[in-house]
C-alpha cells in the first residue's frame, strides 16, 4: 500500500467535504490511491445527494454576472437555510452557474422544462431527415428510432443548463457539479431559473 500522507488527507477532506478521519479511511480502503479514494468518495456523495434531492430549497440567492458589457446574467440558486446561503462554496457555484449560462447559452434549465411541442418539433425534422438518408432509410424502424433518440439527446444536451459539460472542466456536467456541492454542503440545491440578455440580441 503506498504512503499515505496528512497533504492527501487534507486535499481530499477539501475536495470531498469530509472529516479528517473520513478521509483517511478513504485513503486506507483505496490503498493509497488518491483518486480512487476520490471517486469511492463522490460517489458515496452522489448517492446522499440524490436523497437530499427531495427536501425542499426556497433560501438561497440571485447571482448576478455581466461579461465584457456584452452579456449580462442573473441566476436565482436555492438552498434549504440562509446559512449555507451565505457561504463561500454557495456564493462560488452560483456565479460558476452564471459563467457556465454566459458562455453556454442554454435554453432551459432541465429536461422537464423542455416543451413538448418543442420535443416533437426536433424529432419529426431528424426523422424527415434520416428518411431521406439512404444509409438510414434501408434501416429497421427499431434501430432507426434508437438512432433519433440518441440525436435527439445529443441536441437538447446542448441546450439545457444541467446537461451541458461544465465550462471549466469538461469531464462532468453541470448537474454534478450541482450534486457535488449538495454533497459537500449537506442541503438540496436547486438552479431555480436564469435569465441571459446579450447585447443587440432579441429573443
Amino acid at each position: 500500500m503506498a504512503e499515505i500522507s496528512i497533504e492527501q488527507i487534507k486535499k481530499l477532506k477539501e475536495l470531498t467535504g469530509v472529516g479528517l478521519t473520513g478521509a483517511k479511511v478513504a485513503l486506507v480502503d483505496a490503498g493509497g490511491d488518491f483518486d480512487a479514494a476520490l471517486t469511492a468518495m463522490r460517489e458515496k456523495g452522489l448517492t446522499k445527494a440524490e436523497k437530499r434531492g427531495e427536501r425542499e430549497a426556497r433560501e438561497g440567492l440571485i447571482e448576478a454576472y455581466v461579461h465584457s458589457g456584452r452579456i449580462g446574467v442573473l441566476v436565482e440558486l436555492n438552498c434549504e437555510t440562509d446559512f449555507v446561503a451565505r457561504t463561500d462554496d454557495f456564493k462560488t457555484l452560483a456565479h460558476e452557474i452564471a459563467m457556465q449560462v454566459a458562455a453556454m447559452n442554454p435554453k432551459w434549465v432541465s429536461d422537464a422544462d423542455i416543451p413538448t411541442e418543442e420535443i416533437e418539433r426536433k424529432k419529426g425534422e431528424l426523422m424527415e431527415a434520416a428518411q431521406t438518408d439512404e444509409k438510414n432509410a434501408k434501416k429497421p424502424a427499431d434501430v432507426l428510432e434508437k438512432i433519433i433518440d440518441g440525436q435527439l439527446k445529443k441536441y437538447f444536451d446542448e441546450l439545457v443548463l444541467l446537461s451541458q459539460p461544465f465550462w471549466k472542466d469538461d469531464s462532468i456536467t453541470v448537474d454534478t457539479l450541482v450534486k457535488n456541492a449538495i454533497a459537500k454542503l449537506g442541503e438540496n440545491i436547486v438552479v431555480r431559473q436564469f435569465k441571459r440578455i446579450e447585447l443587440g440580441v432579441s429573443e
